[in-house]
């Protein structure tokens, strides 16, 4: 599949950004955060479209997707709580002492902060790993070989460390104007499977690398 270093005819976005002089994850992330947010108000509704169009297939039946709450910048895929093939079928995350664990959730289900400060299932049973069939995750920026640039929390990355949560399918999601060549590797990142934009839906073939 080749790497898509342009946005298709239309779209907002602009060219794959080169990635700045310093390649160090701070700037990095300070220089991404800025430029999603810019990109978000002409890539949030056609993503949230090809959302609900493309992933309740990627989903085995009886299992759930694993959304976000999203903050500023981020796009807000709770619009798939609307969707019939995944409505009842939706989790979120919560960070407590010191983990990140899933909850059942839809509209209307009482939210508390987290550890983090931000709204999640505070009741509910917490599910397994083969509870859930898809993970989403918000990215800053993210590369070819599947390594995602976020906050700097390593949530995601200490849940996939367990195997039983590694198997299962993770993208980022994040404007194409947001995708790199390469991104600085740390020894304990976990590549995602793929990524979700406004262009589509794109899987990586990963290596044991």
């Amino acid at each position: 599949m080749p790497w898509p270093w342009r946005s298709p005819a239309g779209s907002s976005a602009e060219a794959v950004d080169p990635q700045p002089p310093d390649p160090t994850k701070p700037l990095l992330r300070q220089h991404y955060r800025s430029r999603r947010g810019a990109l978000l108000a002409g890539t949030e509704a056609p993503l949230q479209a090809l959302a609900a169009q493309h992933l309740a297939d990627q989903i085995p039946a009886g299992r759930r997707l694993g959304l976000y709450w999203p903050l500023p910048g981020e796009a807000d895929l709770r619009t798939l709580s609307t969707h019939p093939p995944l409505q009842g079928r939706l989790a979120l995350p919560r960070i407590e002492a010191g983990r990140l664990r899933y909850r059942p959730w839809q509209p209307g289900d009482p939210l508390t902060p987290d550890d983090t400060r931000i709204p999640a299932p505070s009741t509910g049973p917490l599910l397994e790993p083969n509870q859930l069939g898809l993970l989403l995750a918000p990215a800053l920026a993210f590369d070819r070989a599947g390594i995602r640039l976020g906050y700097g929390g390593g949530w995601f990355d200490r849940l996939r460390a367990d195997p039983a949560w590694r198997a299962i399918p993770a993208l980022a999601v994040l404007p194409s104007g947001c995708l790199v060549e390469r991104l600085p590797r740390d020894a304990w990142d976990i590549p995602f499977h793929g990524w979700l934009d406004e262009t589509g839906l794109h899987w990586l073939e990963l290596t044991s690398a």
